[in-house]
């Protein structure tokens, strides 16, 4: 027999948590994330997501074990901004059962029809700073803190139910090599035709000035963009407290006109290798393999890029990358990991062309309209 159970106190919030601890364990391409901070993404206390968005956590049982889990998510923000009422699942992680997956999306489904919503789709967070997609490509490579990682049989497990793609995202691995004369030629004449300044960064105390302007460009660049709604000024303050420890200012890049910021690039060592290491925890040990990590570098992981749309055009994002490329290649990276980009992001494609590189990971969130 198989019970479903809300999340409700902090020792539901736990075995939620925990959950996903067991059913990777011993999986060299998954990444642990940080218990405390998983289980402050669940509380309205500590999430202020919560401020715009309803949701709700279910786990499964058999045979007084977990074997899975779910949630849903309401975000109020992104679905005025769109005009449609749609739910979200989130956080999905299962055992390969068919009974125990139609019993934790029979519990999001009917919480979510019960709010009035038309249909769901997901995987998704409650923005887009939080996980997003379920893997369906490229299992077999370390993903970024920003990517995910799930079992193959979860695709089939979703698509039984009825679920069908409504969008994919693509990553990339890049060889990062010396800059072409050509294109550091380009980048220059771009920056004195358009009267473009670009800042550099050697303090933390320098970087921590700019980043709610860069969240405000941030929400302009990606407003367009599918499951995106505004940062509130809340929700900022949050994510700079939750990344300023492990932004290193020389891998941030800004682009300013006229005294505005009008682009950013924000590259990150890669600390994956280091988040198994610590396997959920900071301490006692765990700070030290992420402060070994961000010191030396191989591998970087470009956790944002963002161009003011008024100013795409420019050719703003060569700038972007040339400037960051330059600091890693000084640093002694070898290789990116891109985040997610819409696999209809043909222009930002046909950037990541222009390098040696390989399209390995892919993720897609599905959806599913209710009927009438």
């Amino acid at each position: 027999m198989i019970e479903i159970k809300e999340v409700v106190s902090y020792k539901d919030k736990k075995e939620f948590v925990d959950f996903q601890f067991d059913l990777y364990k011993g999986n060299e391409f998954w990444i642990p994330p940080m218990k405390k901070d998983e289980i402050k993404q669940l509380s309205p206390l500590t999430n202020p997501a919560f401020d715009f968005c309803d949701a709700k956590f279910w786990t499964a049982w058999k045979d007084g074990k977990c074997v899975g889990r779910i949630g849903a998510v309401i975000n109020k923000d992104y679905n005025k901004k769109t005009g449609k009422e749609m739910g979200r699942f989130t956080r999905f992680e299962v055992i390969d059962n068919k009974d125990v997956t139609f019993k934790l999306f029979e519990a999001v489904e009917n919480w979510i029809k019960q709010q009035g919503m038309v249909g769901i789709h997901g995987p998704l967070g409650f923005t887009n700073l939080d996980n997003q997609g379920l893997l369906i490509e490229g299992f077999n490579y370390l993903p970024s803190i920003a990517s995910v990682m799930h079992y193959p049989y979860m695709q089939k497990l979703i698509e039984n139910l009825g679920y069908v793609k409504e969008n994919d995202w693509v990553e990339y691995r890049l060889n990062i090599d010396e800059i072409p004369d050509k294109a550091i030629r380009l980048v220059e004449i771009i920056k004195n035709r358009n009267n473009l300044e670009v800042i550099h960064f050697k303090k933390k105390s320098e970087m921590k000035l700019y980043l709610k302007d860069i969240f405000h460009v941030l929400n302009r660049a990606f407003d367009e963009l599918p499951y995106v709604a505004p940062f509130s000024d809340k929700l900022i303050e949050s994510a700079t407290k939750k990344y300023l420890d492990v932004l290193q200012p020389k891998y941030i890049t800004i682009i300013k006109k006229e005294g505005e910021i009008v682009a950013f690039i924000i590259g990150l060592p890669s600390l994956s290798k280091a988040m198994q290491k610590a396997n959920g925890k900071l301490f006692p040990f765990g700070f030290i393999h992420i402060i070994k990590a961000l010191k030396n570098p191989e591998v970087m992981d470009l956790l944002l890029t963002g161009v003011d749309p008024h100013y795409q055009k420019m050719g703003l994002p060569a700038i972007l990358i040339s400037e960051l490329q330059q600091s890693m290649i000084n640093n002694g990276v070898k290789y990116v990991e891109t985040t997610g980009m819409f696999e209809t992001n043909l222009k930002g494609a046909t950037t990541w062309k222009n390098y040696d590189h390989i399209q390995h990971k892919r993720r897609r969130c599905f959806v599913k309209e209710f009927p009438l």
